[in-house]
């Protein structure tokens, strides 16, 4: 099963929204990376078509990857 997770790179609190099989730690290897995440200036940059394709094949995004998302609008 594959899921969409932040994966934390860098010093600072950035992180990439990466599809990656459930069986992967969090800093484990990805399948995809579908978007970027930066907390301290609250900006999303996803990739909307790669995120599309996931979500249709099966993937579940976490509960904190679905409300990042979801304040983007992406859900609508």
């Amino acid at each position: 099963m594959v899921k969409l997770r932040l994966k934390r790179c860098g010093r600072k609190a950035i992180y990439r929204i990466v599809a990656i099989d459930v069986r992967s730690r969090r800093e484990g290897r990805y399948i995809k990376k579908v978007g970027f995440y930066d907390p301290i200036n609250n900006k999303t940059y996803p990739n909307v078509n790669h995120i599309l394709y996931f979500i249709d094949k099966g993937a579940k995004p976490t509960r904190t990857v679905y409300d990042v998302l979801k304040k983007t609008g992406f859900f609508k």
